[in-house]
């Protein structure tokens, strides 16, 4: 009687003479570095895990791997900059990854934000009561009005505008710290 075989013992059959080849291992390497750093990365920048126990995954690996670490953490930091005000700890990291006062820099995309902000608020106002009059036009006034800014069109176009200024600036910003 013929011996009945299961699914895993054919597999396993078929693959015996099947190897992987240098440039295939490389390959599963670097994708596992990859999601390694990715994940060290993210629970990083939420604030889930340490600087100094990035450092001490880094240690433990071998110097071409902890360089292509180092480079692929600066690489997601640096693009993670935003116009918002939760960089501090982006720019902490990528300060003691690049071994090197970053003071200045900091400081500017400090006034970045600032002024993007500012400018962000002053046009938020502007557009707040532009809608209060259009709707005061139309008859609709009162105390108890109080406009959704973030609908109105104008403030729509005025936003995307002021934000294509400062992400550019930011993208300069971004270029100085990886030339660095």
């Amino acid at each position: 009687m013929a011996e009945i075989k299961s699914t895993l013992e054919l597999a396993m059959e078929r693959t015996k003479k099947i190897t992987i080849s240098e440039k295939e291992r490389e390959e599963i390497k670097r994708k596992r570095i990859e999601k390694k750093v990715n994940g060290l990365s993210n629970r990083y920048i939420e604030g889930h895990l340490p600087f100094n126990e990035i450092l001490r995954e880094m240690e433990r690996m071998d110097e071409k791997t902890q360089a292509k670490v180092r480079e692929i953490l600066l690489s997601q930091w640096i693009e993670a900059l935003s116009l918002s005000d939760e960089d501090e700890r982006l720019l902490k990291g990528i300060e003691s990854l690049k071994h090197r006062s970053l003071d200045e820099l900091k400081q500017t995309h400090y006034k970045l934000i600032s002024q993007y902000q500012k400018e962000k608020d002053r046009l938020k106002e502007e557009a707040g009561t532009q809608w209060i009059e259009t709707l005061r036009k139309n008859g609709i006034y009162g105390s108890a009005v109080e406009p959704n800014i973030e609908v109105n069109p104008l403030w729509r176009k005025e936003e995307g505008t002021l934000d294509q200024r400062y992400s550019k600036k930011l993208k300069e910003l971004k270029e100085q710290l990886r030339n660095l």
